[in-house]
């Protein structure tokens, strides 16, 4: 819940400015149109703490006051710091990755929000892909979600470069260009199985990597 709105808006500026003068980011949108007031679930590929940072600098500033993170409890409640940028700046959906400490189920806080106005920024993967693969394999939250709010469209997102500007470990970024590619928007279709909805997902989010645009 956001206490300091005119601090966090001023802070929330700047966050954005300086992720896009670091990357010199630039937003492609092959899918979906960037203008249009819609709900969207985002989901992306999730290689660094910066990754929805870069998502939320690139949206329209109209759409970006509507959009909420979902981000992990236990990185962003550690420190006043970090309380603040999640909580006061980003509005941040926060769920506990320990399903034992939860007090909450976040299928319903990421509903929740939706119900309220919000569109969402959310990984999939459930952590950041710290292997060799391109892509871990999706965990069922999207399912859930898509299920419980089918109206809402869920729009893939692929973040290229970011783990080379801020790797694994580094506090300083190091200036290199980034993309964000908007996907299609897709739902979840009727009688859909889980295996399958997560894989077709899976499969567009893939479909914006660089790797799907070389030709073998």
């Amino acid at each position: 819940m956001r206490t300091n709105g005119w601090t966090a808006e001023v802070v929330g500026g700047a966050i954005a400015f300086f992720a896009r003068a670091i990357t010199a980011v630039q937003a492609v949108w092959t899918g979906i149109d960037p203008t249009l007031q819609r709900q969207r679930v985002y989901f992306a590929n999730h290689a660094s703490h910066g990754d929805f940072i870069l998502i939320w600098s690139v949206l329209p500033p109209r759409l970006r006051r509507q959009v909420r993170p979902v981000a992990g409890a236990e990185y962003w409640e550690q420190g006043r710091l970090r309380r603040f940028i999640g909580s006061d700046v980003f509005n941040a959906v926060l769920i506990a990755r320990n399903a034992a400490e939860r007090q909450a189920d976040p299928i319903a806080q990421m509903a929740g929000a939706l119900d309220d106005g919000a569109s969402l920024i959310l990984f999939p993967e459930g952590t950041r892909n710290q292997t060799d693969e391109v892509l871990l394999p999706f965990k069922s939250g999207l399912f859930h979600l898509a299920r419980t709010r089918p109206d809402i469209d869920l729009v893939p997102v692929w973040i290229e470069n970011l783990n080379r500007v801020l790797p694994k470990g580094a506090f300083i970024p190091v200036p290199l260009m980034c993309k964000v590619n908007f996907g299609a928007a897709l739902h979840l279709t009727e009688n859909e199985a889980k295996a399958e909805f997560l894989q077709r997902s899976r499969d567009a989010l893939l479909s914006l990597s660089p790797a799907a645009k070389v030709t073998p």
